[in-house]
């Protein structure tokens, strides 16, 4: 009896090894050759819908696998005894689980559901929507699998909401604030001050726009650093969405020295014709006028605009009209107030020490 028993259960053993060595296998098998297999002939297909939905599931596909053999493998080994029914709910949860995993893979931000949306339907979703609807879209998912597992198990659901509503009050005082986060996110997604990659600029941050989540929005500064702004903040700031600049307008005083009526306005129509022709300028936009005269001074009032609203764009041609300006003053004999004056030709400057040029020397 004994040796027909220990028998029984040496083949129990063999069995459920065998079973998890054939999962193991097949494993092997669709990692090797049937996914790249079936991921080429879906690639041959018009749409990108299918072959990235197939990716999405190939992780949960493995370890369901795996998973399998290891639940059947479980069954059929003699020591382990846990009830039929209890492994069938095992196994429901383990396939619910891996089909959330595939779906909630496939609900990312990369996912090509977004663009296909947006040619089909001619609809603007905006790059800052994207990743806000994605994370909506995967919350909803994983709360679903959730509730379908715990009804598995026969967790009574409704229970748990109606507790939820006894400390109804307690929760909403502790997400006054997560609350107010997650509609100030809604107003920024909806309104659209700016979008992912813009550089914008508020009271109370300045920078590269990152990323945007339920409860906050990540802003790169200019030192590099990510900036983290709860959305309720953000919301009620005023922001420039520098990203979306047409123009950038350039405006200064020019102080210089009285010269004679001839030379500066021939110097003034000069400047204006330098910058009507510059590329890089608006030609409608350009004023060069004699502002003020005062204590032997006359101060020029330049305002234009440039095409571009790069940062970098817009420094090189701040850069060459300033050079240019400086060389036409130079040419028409005009010379910046403050300067450095020019010396006599062959004197020298004063060594320290010396007494020249000092009071009653």
């Amino acid at each position: 009896m004994w040796n027909s028993l220990l028998a029984e259960e040496t083949i129990q053993i063999r069995d459920g090894l065998l079973v998890f060595a054939l999962f193991l296998f097949l494993y092997w098998i669709f990692k090797k050759w049937i996914f790249q297999g079936v991921l080429a002939l879906l690639q041959k297909t018009p749409s990108s819908f299918l072959p990235y939905l197939w990716e999405s599931f190939k992780r949960p596909i493995q370890v369901g696998l795996i998973a399998a053999g290891l639940i059947w493998a479980v069954h059929i080994f003699p020591f382990v005894h846990i009830g039929q029914l209890f492994l069938e709910k095992v196994a429901r949860s383990v396939f619910i689980v891996l089909l959330t995993w595939g779906f909630y893979n496939f609900s990312s931000t990369s996912s090509s559901i977004f663009e296909n949306l947006k040619k089909r339907m001619n609809v603007d979703i905006d790059q800052i929507f994207i990743p806000f609807l994605s994370k909506t879209i995967r919350l909803v998912i994983v709360a679903i699998s959730i509730t379908i597992i715990a009804q598995e198990f026969n967790y009574n659901i409704s229970g748990f909401i109606a507790g939820l509503g006894l400390g109804g009050l307690a929760v909403a005082l502790a997400a006054k604030e997560v609350l107010a986060n997650l509609l100030g996110g809604i107003v920024i997604i909806f309104e659209r001050p700016f979008s992912i990659g813009d550089s914008i600029t508020t009271p109370s941050v300045e920078g590269t726009v990152e990323d945007i989540t339920f409860r906050s929005t990540k802003i790169r500064n200019p030192s590099q650093a990510l900036v983290t702004v709860p959305n309720s903040i953000l919301a009620n700031q005023p922001i420039t969405n520098n990203s979306r600049i047409g123009k950038r307008k350039i405006s200064f005083n020019l102080e210089i020295l009285w010269a004679p009526r001839n030379k500066l306005e021939r110097a003034v129509k000069r400047l204006e014709e330098m910058l009507h022709r510059h590329p890089g300028i608006q030609p409608e936009d350009v004023f060069v006028k004699l502002d003020q005269i005062r204590d032997g001074k006359m101060v020029l009032i330049f305002n234009f605009f440039t095409k571009s609203s790069e940062w970098s764009d817009f420094l090189d041609i701040k850069q060459e009209i300033n050079l240019n300006i400086l060389q036409i003053l130079e040419e028409e004999g005009l010379q910046v107030s403050n300067a450095p004056q020019p010396m006599a030709p062959g004197s020298s400057a004063p060594q320290p020490g010396s007494k020249k040029n000092e009071p009653g020397s």
